[in-house]
């Protein structure tokens, strides 16, 4: 018989997310780079100052790497200004190197650079600092990462190649100042004083940690629940089980018990979840009947019964337990505790999220934030790069400074002046801009679309423009029914605008799918042309029945559909398809595949559910 999962805990039950906010902090003092560190998700607050008060307190080394340090600040290199002032060349430690056994605090880490986290991603995996131009050896440094994600929920958050890296992922979002004193009792520095630990029991908790033990059935159960969650990499179940070791060497265990899997679970495995698993199906769940299925012969009433041995005797007056409650759980049975607890602390909306974030990922040339383009200009600034300036490229004082700097005592003996600059040390400003986005809403106002879905649909482009105003972004709205698709509106940010469109917009005819997947990507080139990232969004049900000549013929308009759609998905931009049927249906699932897009049934259409949807498309990194 399995073993029954404990009662999952209800998802927003602020004192167990508080509880795991505080476990973690313990681990990092335990081990502060054994399990990479801690994603924080939280906005500006007092609830993440708290956090981040307590994590001071811990008595570590914490450095903060701000996003706009250079390559050189954070992996050590020339010390400009001394060199400068003595005319001697004079080196400085990094930041990673300054961050030796302690931990690196990352401010605002969705907003860092790939020039920076490849760099950083690389000293935490390899446990050394790369080598520079300046350096010819690569420097030892051990170091946990404490990472906090500021991003709203329609932003990116952290990049893929460090979010792997670090083993607890934290959410703070909907916690309240009120919610994390509810479990206190006393004044803030008496909870201190119990989030950190003392230096004996520090001291014990480290040595229990490499005597802590692990079962092959722990091992298992890990990795088949990371594989049901949707988790393709080895390692995190690796940092899973560093976790539920840390979290058992915290409470004095020796061995892992369900307490310590289950933080693991709700802290490592939950968070990267990207799909719901797989539930067993009938034949699996219920219990084959036996073979010989045939009732035991009756015994004649003038038989005499058979005579007992003296074996049964005792197991009549002694039965003793059965065996079951002495034997240890398997790996099905972790493995079903695991993803139980998994669940349970899966945020609302997390399904919506798990069914559309496999096809958005499959894309990468639109996002919420339209195709980065570089300039000389203006934008987002980036490195500089060696280069000769003129025209609209501009100087970069500091960096050639720095170029030139090791090259002074060579060049004394050519030059009077103060700093020797040639014109192989200069370096030219760069920056980085991003074009907007056009969402281009294709809506099925034919007779097999219901008024009320039409409706939800209306309500969903009026939240999805109060929600672009902020990032300049517009909405694009092709409507068809009958015998022809139409521009309801052009590409507008005008709230009223949109609102005056949909107002009259009828119902009721055939179903032109193939013209409105023509006029989308018509539409989605001319935005291209203009610099703006076309996101196509289809609410419809795919049973096209009118072909492009606007004449009658289900196969025939099914085959036209299937070619503008093949056209969509060699544009490569992205898309999301709103099957309204009642039943997912598998025409509206073919075209789905067929243009690359996310696919998601939606039979009863909210227009809250159908926003979020939307915005999970437009930023694939939420």
């Amino acid at each position: 018989m399995a073993r029954e999962a404990p009662p999952p805990t209800t998802p927003s039950d602020p004192l167990e997310r508080w509880n795991d906010a505080l476990t973690a902090l313990q681990l990092l003092q335990l081990d502060p780079h054994g399990f990479g560190g801690v994603c924080l998700r939280a906005p500006h607050g007092p609830v993440r100052e708290h956090w981040l008060q307590a994590l001071a307190g811990l008595g570590l080394g914490l450095v903060k790497v701000p996003g706009s340090v250079d390559s050189e600040r954070l992996l050590g290199g020339i010390d400009l200004a001394n060199t400068l002032q003595t005319g001697q060349l004079h080196m400085q430690a990094g930041l990673l190197q300054q961050a030796d056994q302690g931990l690196v605090c990352l401010p605002m880490a969705e907003r860092l650079s790939p020039a920076l986290l490849a760099p950083l991603v690389q000293a935490l995996e390899q446990g050394q600092v790369p080598p520079t131009r300046h350096s010819a050896a690569p420097t030892s440094t051990r170091f946990g990462v404490v990472a906090l994600d500021e991003s709203l929920p329609d932003e990116p958050g952290v990049g893929a190649a460090l979010a792997e890296r670090l083993g607890v992922w934290l959410d703070l979002h909907e916690l309240s100042p009120s919610d994390i004193h509810a479990g206190w009792q006393g004044d803030s520095e008496s909870e201190d004083l119990q989030i950190r630990l003392s230096p004996s029991a520090l001291a014990r908790a480290r040595d229990q940690l490499p005597q802590v033990q692990a079962s092959d059935e722990h091992m298992q159960a890990l990795c088949a629940a990371a594989w049901g969650l949707g988790i393709g990499s080895l390692r995190v179940p690796s940092l899973a089980l560093r976790v539920a070791c840390g979290h058992a060497a915290l409470n004095g265990r020796s061995t892992l018990d369900a307490d310590d899997l289950g933080f693991a679970a709700r802290c490592v495995l939950a968070p990267r979840a990207t799909q719901w698993p797989a539930e067993p199906s009938a034949q699996e769940s219920e219990p084959a009947p036996p073979e010989d299925a045939s009732e035991p012969p009756e015994t004649p009433d003038n038989a005499d019964p058979a005579p007992e041995s003296d074996a049964e005797k005792n197991q009549d007056q002694d039965p003793g337990p059965p065996p079951e409650q002495n034997a240890e759980p398997s790996a099905e049975d972790l493995q079903e505790m695991l993803v139980a607890a998994a669940l349970a602390s899966l945020p609302p909306h997390m399904l919506d999220a798990l069914m559309t974030r496999q096809g958005a990922a499959s894309h990468h040339t639109s996002g919420r934030s339209g195709q980065t383009r570089a300039g000389s200009q203006r934008g987002r600034p980036l490195p500089p790069r060696p280069g000769r300036p003129g025209g609209q490229a501009r100087l970069h004082v500091l960096a050639t400074l720095r170029a030139a700097a090791p090259k002074q005592r060579l060049r004394q003996a050519h030059s009077t002046g103060r700093v020797a600059i040639r014109a192989e040390d200069f370096h030219i400003q760069r920056y980085q801009q991003r074009a907007s986005s056009c969402l281009i809403l294709a809506l099925d106002a034919s007779g097999s679309a219901a008024l009320q879905r039409l409706a939800e649909a209306k309500g969903a482009v009026e939240l999805l423009l109060q929600q672009s105003y902020a990032r300049r972004d517009s909405v694009c709205i092709v409507a068809f029914r009958g015998a022809q698709a139409q521009l309801l509106l052009p590409m507008t940010r005008s709230l009223v605008r949109a609102k005056r469109a949909m107002t009259g917009l009828p119902g009721g005819g055939g179903t032109p799918l193939a013209l409105a997947l023509k006029m989308a990507h018509e539409q989605a080139t001319q935005l291209q042309r203009q610099g703006v990232t076309p996101i196509l969004v289809v609410l419809s049900d795919g049973r096209a029945n009118v072909t492009l000549q606007g004449l009658g013929g289900r196969a025939q308009a099914q085959t036209d559909a299937q070619s503008w759609s093949q056209q969509w998905r060699l544009s490569g931009h992205r898309a999301l398809w709103i099957d309204t049927s009642m039943q997912p249906d598998a025409q509206a699932q073919q075209l789905a595949a067929t243009m690359g897009a996310s696919y998601l049934p939606m039979p009863q259409v909210q227009s809250q559910r159908m926003a979020h949807a939307i915005e999970r498309v437009r930023n694939p990194g939420a």
